[in-house]
């Protein structure tokens, strides 16, 4: 395998193109999460329960395949790892494609259905794990923070194109054409990186995983913490506007995405330059605020502040404490460590839609984001006692 030392000059240029690989690949994704659900609902007939166990099953996979994933990165490096990933992701959009055609039955198709699902959630934590270690490969470790903050970017900039672009091929192809260009767009994402230059994986000893785990749990938490907010306002707060009679409610999406992109463009290399914590401490705050000022807003204005600030909070937590996760863990365990720390963010994202659902409908959708605001305060709390925690000497290189 060739390796690669971090270049000034042209490792930004290698991570960009690996960003919009990344990007592309992820609509595979992204473009099939709204319609896998329509698709088994409607047109296999089979309810709403199994049709959203088709969109979370996929999520259940990634959530298990994190220490697989980081292992592999580990071991074989991170290109390899996420050319592994981007695979997995046309080989899952051809199974689901097959689920697209006439089968004896509903249940038959279903099936396959959730075959490629799960295959896709594995495909999933390769690509991101790998990307994120053949990124700090690249660009060295004192530049983990902006990786991640750029690697986030594409995968939350397909999520905000995909949806309703995958609805839109989804009526205009069906869910067997859908499919197949899903199964398309990781290739050329595979073409758009494979001249870059590999990083050798590093040599050492390896602790069991767990081990691992237990230096990261607390930043972990942290972010987990913060997903609440993010998940909950993904997945509610159209409802909310429209609950309580309000206009302007596709623009609380809006509001959110621009304050999280605006704030990664602005502010991605502050966890290099200050630190992971102190960063994630103030994104915390704002965070909570705008959960805050979404729970008591009396009108559709102080909510989509309440968006906006949400997006501002949120959108640096992960790459903050990923800095801090990449300082604790020596070399060769880079990509076992972020697997395992994506694993918390995965968690909150998977466990918030069914809890925040519970809380709907006892105290209505406003309810959601008092509980947002508290989980976003506890994090904060938390990233605050990280502060006096000394950082490992195994974090050395």
């Amino acid at each position: 395998m060739s390796s690669s030392s971090p270049d000034i000059d042209t490792a930004p240029r290698q991570l960009l193109r690996m960003t919009l690989s990344l990007f592309l690949s992820y609509l595979a994704v992204a473009m099939a999460l709204p319609v896998s659900s329509v698709y088994v609902a409607r047109e296999l007939g089979l309810g709403n329960v199994l049709g959203g166990l088709a969109v979370g099953i996929a999520f259940l996979s990634t959530i298990l395949t994190r220490r697989y994933a980081g292992g592999i990165a580990d071991r074989l490096g991170g290109k390899l790892c996420m050319r592994r990933g981007l695979l997995l992701y046309a080989a899952a959009s051809l199974i689901c494609l097959a689920a697209g055609w006439r089968m004896p039955s509903a249940p038959a198709s279903y099936a396959i259905l959730i075959a490629g699902r799960l295959l896709l959630g594995l495909g999933e934590s390769l690509a991101l794990v790998g990307v994120i270690g053949w990124g700090i490969g690249l660009m060295g470790p004192a530049r983990s923070g902006r990786v991640m903050a750029l690697v986030g970017m594409g995968m939350y900039g397909a999520f905000a194109a995909g949806g309703p672009l995958g609805l839109a091929l989804f009526h205009r192809l069906g869910f067997a054409g859908l499919m197949a260009v899903c199964a398309v767009l990781p290739l050329a994402g595979l073409l758009l990186v494979q001249g870059l230059p590999a990083v050798a994986p590093h040599p050492g000893q390896r602790a069991p995983f767990w081990q691992v785990m237990r230096r990261i749990w607390r930043e972990g938490a942290v972010v987990c913490l913060q997903g609440v907010g993010f998940a909950a306002l993904g997945a509610f707060i159209s409802l909310l506007f429209i609950s309580r009679g309000w206009p302007y409610s596709g623009f609380g999406l809006s509001c959110f995405g621009a304050g999280f992109v605006l704030m990664r463009l602005l502010c991605g290399h502050l966890p290099d330059r200050l630190g992971g914590t102190p960063v994630a401490i103030g994104s915390l705050a704002i965070e909570a605020c705008g959960q805050y000022l979404l729970w008591l807003a009396p009108g559709p204005g102080l909510a989509l502040l309440g968006a906006l600030l949400t997006g501002l909070g949120c959108s640096m937590v992960f790459p903050a404490m990923g800095v801090d996760v990449v300082r604790r863990v020596p070399p060769q365990q880079r990509g076992t460590a972020v697997g395992g720390f994506a694993a918390f963010q995965d968690l909150a994202y998977g466990g918030t839609g069914p809890i925040a659902g519970l809380v709907a409908d006892h105290y209505g959708y406003g309810g959601i984001f008092l509980v947002g605001g508290m989980a976003a305060t506890l994090g904060l709390a938390l990233a605050a006692l990280g502060l006096r925690r000394p950082r490992a000497p195994a974090a050395a290189g």
